[in-house]
């Protein structure tokens, strides 16, 4: 159950409300896209070949006479599963070797850290073009990239954290009781060092949609013709003289989707601030 005093700081936030109304609708149109949806959005329609936006449809058609509007309902579907299993994979592999660099310390801490550093060297998106071309363009590799390339924002976030919850009484009375360090990483750190996490999870997701959009627009993500907002952009750069509405609309949902995070993201990092608590 949600904590109160965190909900009702985030109903003070006009920034935390907007942003999980922009998110809310972002989730909806990817869950209820097969129902609301009103054309198929792979069929291709020869006779209706780049027609503007009208009452039948709203955003228009795309070269090959498809609707837009129902390509950007099932995109926004494609786009949640790459934000939400890419922070899944980071988030999994980062929690774990950060509460494991945080809390045993000495020899794993500095090979676990080096890593990171190492990875942490090259730019997020350069970092997945890499992984991407080695393991070849797909959605599942997109995945597999962005979540990687995140890994160690996680692991240095949580390993901090630990380093502070891990000397707190608490944690020093378990060990003297005889708690496993299983019990002491599950029962009393992990679930102290939980809200960072859920923020920088939150805000991944926004980043992961921006990085897996870029790597489609440039071939390496999700492959015609399957409705993902990056692949739908590089589609539609030669038409942008005359059918503008193959870019625009692709691209105002990235901007929805990825700005509804960040201001969810923003407005619970606040809410879960103590400093901040009144």
């Amino acid at each position: 159950m949600a904590d109160p005093a965190l909900v009702r700081r985030l109903l003070r936030s006009p920034s935390a409300l907007a942003g999980a109304v922009l998110t809310g609708v972002f989730l909806a149109t990817a869950l209820l896209a097969s129902w609301i949806a009103p054309y198929d959005p792979v069929a291709p329609a020869p006779d209706l070949v780049l027609q503007a936006p009208s009452w039948g449809h709203p955003f228009g058609t795309d070269e090959l006479g498809r609707d837009v509007l129902s390509r950007v309902m099932y995109g926004s579907r494609i786009s949640l599963e790459v934000g939400a299993v890419a922070v899944a994979i980071a988030m999994v592999a980062g929690t774990a070797l950060g509460l494991i660099a945080g809390f045993n310390g000495g020899l794993w801490d500095a090979l676990i850290m080096r890593g990171t550093d190492v990875l942490l060297a090259f730019p997020g998106i350069l970092l997945a073009i890499a992984v991407v071309a080695t393991l070849g363009p797909s959605l599942v590799n997109v995945m597999i990239a962005v979540g990687i390339g995140a890994v160690p924002v996680y692991a240095r976030t949580v390993r901090g954290s630990t380093l502070s919850v891990r000397q707190m009484e608490y944690v020093e009375a378990a060990r003297a009781a005889g708690a496993t360090t299983g019990r002491l990483l599950g029962r009393h750190v992990l679930r102290n060092i939980v809200g960072p996490v859920v923020v920088l999870a939150t805000l991944g997701v926004g980043i992961n949609i921006l990085i897996a959009a870029g790597l489609s627009y440039v071939g390496l993500g999700a492959q015609p013709p399957a409705p993902e907002w990056g692949a739908m952009l590089s589609g539609a750069r030669q038409y942008l003289r005359d059918a503008w509405w193959t870019a625009v609309f692709p691209g105002l949902a990235i901007t929805v989707a990825v700005v509804g995070m960040n201001l969810l993201g923003d407005g619970l990092r606040d809410a879960l601030d103590p400093r901040l608590r009144v």
